[in-house]
């Protein structure tokens, strides 16, 4: 009955949000098996679409280290959770991977304003909330079981929570299953994790480095683009943005002003704000607003 309500409450208050904040609801989703899956990305469908979600705010450790770039991943979060042993890291991603096999067994669903999560599929993988059969939240299951961090991309959630407030309550869950050493942080080794961290910070310094002075990283402090000038992989230097995100902002040009890209598809207001210090429209008076206004 609580369930039923919960659906009843958020799909009325999704209807006057919609002009808003574009939620779309995804209803009576079933997991397609795909070997591409794992605990924070996974295809699903209901039964006449299929879309590819990649869960807001959490990252499951990676199934395998197949590839330089997942390998590089996998020693990051092996740093991360404080281990010695790359092979145990894998092995807690593949059980987070059965693990939402058994979570989603039945009929679930997904809250999504269909934001770019990018990835390496062919596929275009969007970011989404994920609510499980019983009502439960998706992702702060798999924190709470220590199966997943809480890390990555965020915004405001389906329930009216600040991108902040969801936060909090995620990081607090990833201390309570610390402190209990569940799932992950049952091999975390006290004495060794903020070491292992900063080694961490050093290596994603110096990586982001090379990349910047390539001008193919993230955007320096200060640095901007204008989105009327800038290449597809220029704009892909946007935090969150994507190359089908970055093909639509080339696509909606001219712009005068950045709230102009509240026009493309795929860009909402927390979007916009995530990245409007970035943005420079040459000739408009309002192409560099810092990010403190």
């Amino acid at each position: 009955m609580f369930v039923f309500l919960r659906g009843v409450i958020l799909s009325l208050c999704l209807t006057v949000m919609a002009g808003a904040s574009e939620w779309q609801l995804l209803e009576n989703l079933r997991l397609v098996d795909h070997p591409g899956n794992d605990g924070d990305s996974f295809r699903v469908t209901d039964g006449d679409r299929v879309w590819y979600l990649r869960l807001y705010f959490v990252d499951c450790p990676e199934t395998d280290a197949a590839t330089e770039s997942m390998a590089r991943r996998v020693r990051e979060q092996t740093r991360y959770f404080g281990m010695g042993e790359h092979a145990d890291t894998i092995l807690y991603g593949q059980k987070a991977t059965k693990r939402v096999k058994e979570l989603l067994a039945e009929p679930f669903t997904a809250y999504t304003v269909g934001a770019d999560a990018m990835g390496r599929s062919v596929m275009q993988r969007i970011f989404a909330f994920v609510v499980t059969s019983e009502g439960e939240d998706l992702d702060k299951l798999l924190v709470r079981e220590g199966l997943a961090r809480s890390y990555g991309v965020g915004r405001s959630d389906f329930e009216g929570r600040s991108r902040d407030e969801r936060r909090a309550i995620l990081n607090d869950l990833e201390v309570e299953a610390m402190l209990l050493r569940r799932g992950i942080w049952s091999l975390t080794d006290g004495e060794k994790i903020a070491a292992l961290r900063a080694e961490e910070r050093e290596d994603a310094k110096a990586w982001a480095d090379i990349r910047r002075s390539l001008g193919i990283g993230p955007l320096a402090e200060g640095e901007t683009l204008d989105p009327n000038e800038a290449s597809v992989d220029e704009l892909q230097r946007l935090p969150g943005i994507g190359p089908a995100l970055a093909a639509r902002i080339i696509e909606g040009r001219p712009y005068q002003s950045p709230e102009d890209l509240l026009g493309v598809s795929g860009i909402g207001p927390a979007t916009l704000a995530r990245i409007r210090s970035s943005l420079e429209i040459a000739g408009s008076a309002e192409g560099r607003i810092s990010s403190e206004e």
